[in-house]
């Protein structure tokens, strides 16, 4: 799968030869796209069990809808992928539908009539595969939004092992012999002063508010940015000390000594780390069967959109052929004016051709069509049945 890509199902009635042979129709598709603009391969879809005119309508519209609930859902897991894998080539290693690469994938497909029988309604199909990709999607999110919750609280942890005096931890740098404890009249606070403030803090921090012992300021550590200093108060006025501490733009740092706090902080750090580890590979290997289960998922509805939408416009009995071309971003205009010009005349009075001969699209005659073609979602309108997609 490279980028810039590009897949188009095209599904024509086997009319289109004199022969009325789907072989041949293939062939002529094969002649219309030509070789230097992309690669035709014959897509196999099963026939279907058809009910009604309305249902296949109604059917049309749920089928578009599906089609971009699970191209949303295969660019998602893509996404999630790349947000575990920093190496874009590895990414694209771990993107395989059934352990196939994408494009030999899609160029051999074939319905899979074990997982989804064609006996089975059109509606029935429709629910299953939508009850599926919904599966997926919920799966494949909350593994990774607990994979990312975990990264988050580690990095938080190692940021407290290694970050500056206002934020890292002080269990292995405050000594317990530097604080008051369990006085019940006085309090001592831990405050981080940027190193340009030291001689200011010294000047007021006495007279923040009132009843801050004299003299109480002790340096307890020093790095490349902060100053730690332990100052008593007493309790009835800590609040607004602090409040002021603030104002100053001092770091006041909430600590209480604990026994066996630095080991238990080390035991934490390490037990995140593994956590981080296994999700690591669990999110990996959901992510890469997510990618493969939604976009095989996801080609499934396109056939059966297809199918659909062939019956709806060619009518019955049905006897169409359907290609895929595999082309790129750049030659898909050129393949698409190409069939135009090949296959306009499918769409009877909508299209039709200038004094130049150049096809040009009758607007009323093509709203008329529309309305009992079948639905295209957000499909520029074509004369015959035709879906592009890609797969990132």
């Amino acid at each position: 799968m490279s980028k810039g890509t590009k897949y188009l199902l095209v599904s024509l009635p086997t009319s289109i030869t004199p022969s009325n042979h789907a072989e041949e129709a293939l062939t002529a598709l094969r002649s219309t796209v030509t070789n230097d603009l992309g690669t035709v391969y014959p897509f196999a879809i099963p026939n279907f069990n058809i009910g009604t005119l309305d249902a296949l309508v109604q059917q049309a519209d749920d089928l578009a809808k599906l089609d971009s609930a699970c191209e949303g859902v295969v660019n998602k897991v893509g996404d999630s992928l790349k947000g575990i894998i920093e190496d874009e080539e590895r990414v694209q290693q771990q993107k395989t539908i059934n352990e196939k690469p994408v494009d030999q994938y899609l160029r051999s497909f074939q319905w899979n009539k074990v997982k989804y029988r064609a006996d089975k309604s059109i509606a029935d199909l429709i629910e299953s595969l939508q009850r599926e990709i919904s599966g997926i999607d919920n799966d494949v999110k909350a593994k990774f939004q607990q994979y990312n919750q975990v990264k988050t609280n580690l990095a938080a942890s190692q940021r407290k092992q290694t970050g500056n005096l206002s934020t890292k931890s002080l269990t292995s740098i405050v000594n317990p012999s530097s604080l008051i404890q369990n006085s019940d009249y006085l309090d001592t606070h831990i405050i981080a002063v940027p190193n340009t403030n030291v001689k200011e803090f010294y000047k007021t921090y006495e007279t923040l508010c009132p009843m801050v012992v004299p003299r109480s300021a002790k340096e307890l550590a020093k790095d490349d940015e902060f100053v730690l200093f332990a100052i008593v108060t007493f309790k009835k006025h800590s609040t607004e000390f602090v409040h002021k501490v603030r104002e100053q733009r001092w770091t006041p740092r909430d600590f209480k000594y604990k026994e066996g706090g630095k080991e238990e902080e080390a035991k934490e750090v390490e037990k995140l780390d593994k956590d981080a580890q296994k999700l690591w590979g669990e999110a990996l290997r959901l992510g890469r069967t997510g990618y493969s289960d939604s976009a095989m998922i996801w080609i499934h509805v396109l056939a059966l959109r297809v199918f659909v939408e062939t019956v709806l416009r060619y009518g019955l009995p049905l006897d169409f052929v359907c290609g895929l071309v595999q082309t790129t971003s750049k030659s898909e205009k050129k393949v698409k004016s190409n069939l135009d010009t090949n296959y306009s005349y499918l769409g009877g009075n909508a299209f039709g051709r200038d004094s130049k001969g150049r096809i040009k699209k009758d607007d009323q005659a093509m709203s008329n069509d529309l309305q009992t073609a079948g639905h295209l979602g957000d499909q520029e309108y074509s004369a015959y049945v035709y879906y592009d997609f890609e797969i990132v």
